[in-house]
């Protein structure tokens, strides 16, 4: 149980010298010098990056020396658009130029696995091996606009064939292996990729698991693709080389990785337009097919070279490792540190094999300074009652990021308590939607107990009413942007008209961005998450974000995870809480009434549930998220209509029936 600690009171405040030695204090001086503006605390330096958003993002770019032709043209066009705004127009950049900008032995890369192998690439043999897969991609016809889809884990190839692409101005598109085959022609069958890339297989929790079914499959129905390039990952080549030529037909040419391209390329760049499409993302697709979200080179890198450097303070010396896969747009975040210089640490494979210390001891070994996660992790190990600081030394250790759902504060507790005391812990929150973040870390300011820190900088973030009126901090609303930022996508794949663009994020309040998260600013100028606003819960008229019970049932020792949803009854809506107990208990009396007791205590007699359901397993997306509206949906007896994008679809049948719920 974390120790008492009062809210007023901040768990962490980094140094003086600390403050002095990041970027944005650095960013901040350079601006008095150049602009000759005086900031004397960084929410007044938010608020001018607001009100003079084209002087802002040019200074950015400036303070993080972006490779482009800049043009005598303005920054921003069309400035008050949302949606509309343009972005340095007459700028040409390549988003792989940027990232490839070192030449010299530092180490760009260390890819890991659940195994302990590692394999390193200094940035030199990072620009020879994406010279090399871009000749054979050049060679193969590939041209800017085409799509280049990867069904691959988080490796080195990745990393590579991404820059390979980006560098001719193809788009890039990702999925896990670990996605079903449906999952994946859903995405990549909506973008008509020309060229694939697959492994023949991958290994989790310490199983080889084979996917050479799933690539031919996914062949028959992907007509577009011309060129197959295989990876090697659980046979040697020369026991391949019969499949990948089988995969030949009809035209389209395969090839092993060793094979491809032309070891003696040199580098090439395709300057293309700032707002060129680099990257296409998908959503959850849990309630349709997902959408293909494209995002721009110039908005992409833009974006994490702010976020990295003047929120995260990544230096050249760093090493960045977050735990994800290619399938999350985490891994687009974190290659993009290439761009500031870091190493980039990558691992594949289970987080927990062969137990639970395999990640901090490839962080001590490594020296990782930025270590990434999500909050499901964090709780995992504190309901092991496992304390990374007790199996690895972190003295490297300066800055823990967390996201894909809320972190409540017992988590934050558990940071400090049994990872690191000295650690910039930040919980940040943005999205796939934007290729970044709303809220973010800020290297100057103290972390407090279940806060995110602070809004982005040029991200003018609110919490407002159903009129779309601004809140003052203590009150719940809509988390929205009321103005434009380089990262605004595109648009969606096919989406000729801006239609389903529009209906996603600009219908509800026009003009402003709403994105959908349930929010309250804090007293220290930092925000709360209660959860996403189409899972809010509303028993008596009263909203209620899921993340406030989720605050609470997470600190019980019982619980492994909880899932919490609205049951329409009797003219109303009642809270019903499913949870996942440990191993060998059971939930009796005893347990319900103390957890009813936590949640009355700790929130509100409203926050209650009427009703606390034990079930074996709790439905996540193939990202990991719990998916609150499919269980809504299970539990009122409508159809799920994407299963096949979730994790583990199976576990919605134990919310199917429930004869708890008839009364």
């Amino acid at each position: 149980m974390a120790a008492e600690h009062s809210p007023e009171q901040p768990l962490w405040q980094p140094s003086a010298e600390r403050q002095a030695r990041s970027h944005l204090y650095r960013f901040m001086e350079c601006l008095r010098a150049r602009q000759g503006r005086e900031f004397k605390d960084y929410a007044e330096l938010h608020q001018w990056s607001i009100e003079e958003p084209d002087r802002f993002w040019f200074e950015v770019a400036h303070f993080t020396h972006v490779l482009a032709d800049w043009a005598d043209a303005p920054v921003l066009q069309h400035g008050e658009r949302l949606p509309g705004a343009k972005w340095f127009p007459g700028a040409r950049l390549n988003y792989a130029e940027n990232l490839l900008r070192h030449d010299d032995d530092h180490p760009a890369l260390i890819a890991c696995d659940e195994q302990g192998h590692e394999r390193t690439l200094s940035h030199r043999q990072l620009r020879q091996e994406v010279a090399r897969i871009a000749a054979g991609m050049r060679a193969a016809g590939l041209q800017p606009g085409d799509r280049v889809a990867a069904f691959l884990p988080n490796l080195a190839e990745t990393v590579v064939a991404m820059l390979a692409a980006s560098s001719i101005g193809a788009i890039w598109s990702s999925c896990s292996p670990d996605f079903g085959l449906r999952g994946v022609i859903d995405r990549f069958g909506q973008i008509e990729p020309t060229m694939l890339l697959a492994v023949d297989g991958y290994r989790y929790a310490g199983k080889r698991i084979d996917s050479r079914a799933a690539v031919q499959n996914m062949l028959t129905e992907l007509p577009s693709v011309r060129q197959v390039l295989i990876i090697p990952l659980l046979e040697p080549a020369a026991e391949l080389d019969s499949w990948i030529e089988s995969l030949s037909n009809d035209g389209r040419q395969s090839i092993a990785w060793q094979n491809f391209g032309n070891a003696q390329a040199k580098l090439e760049f395709n300057r293309l337009p700032f707002d060129h499409p680099l990257f296409i993302l998908y959503s959850s697709g849990t309630t349709g097919v997902p959408k293909c979200i494209v995002h721009a080179a110039g908005g992409a890198l833009l974006m994490h070279l702010k976020e990295h450097q003047l929120h995260a303070d990544l230096h050249r010396d760093d090493r960045l490792f977050y735990f994800t896969t290619c399938g999350w747009m985490m891994w687009n975040w974190l290659v993009s540190a290439l761009a500031s210089g870091a190493t980039l640490v990558l691992f594949d494979g289970s987080p927990f094999h062969p137990d639970e210390g395999v990640l901090w001891r490839m962080a001590e070994s490594l020296g990782v300074t930025h270590f990434g996660t999500s909050p499901k992790y964090l709780a995992s190990l504190e309901k092991a009652d496992f304390h990374p600081a007790q199996e690895a030394a972190l003295p490297a250790l300066r800055m823990l990021l967390s996201t894909g759902s809320p972190l409540p504060a017992s988590s934050f507790h558990f940071v400090y308590e049994s990872i690191k005391r000295d650690v910039h812990l930040a919980s940040i929150s943005g999205g796939t939607d934007l290729l970044g973040c709303f809220i973010i870390g800020n290297p100057l300011a103290p972390v407090y107990a279940g806060e995110l820190q602070c809004a982005a900088l040029g991200m003018a973030v609110d919490v407002v009413d159903a009129d779309g009126q601004s809140l003052p901090p203590g009150e719940k609303g809509e988390l929205v942007c009321r103005q434009s930022f380089p990262s605004v996508p595109l648009g969606f794949w096919n989406d000729t008209d801006g239609t389903r663009l529009h209906r996603a994020y600009f219908a509800r309040y026009p003009g402003l961005w709403h994105h959908g998260d349930y929010a309250e600013r804090t007293v220290h100028g930092g925000f709360l998450i209660h959860g996403r606003s189409d899972a809010v819960l509303n028993p008596g008229g009263v909203r209620i974000g899921t993340a406030e019970i989720y605050r609470v049932v997470d600190t019980l020792p019982e619980i492994l995870e909880s899932v919490c949803v609205g049951q329409r009854w009797e003219d109303d809506v009642r809270v019903v809480l499913f949870v996942k107990l440990r191993p060998g208990l059971a939930l009796n009396d005893s347990l319900q009434a103390t957890i009813r007791q936590s949640i009355r205590e700790q929130t509100s007699p409203r926050h209650v549930p009427s009703k606390i359901l034990a079930v074996n397993d709790i439905p996540r997306t193939l990202s990991g998220k719990i998916v609150e509206l499919a269980v809504s949906d299970v539990i009122h007896g409508r159809v799920v209509a994407r299963t096949d994008a979730l994790a583990n679809p199976a576990a919605l049948e134990e919310f199917r029936n429930r004869p708890e719920l008839a009364s």
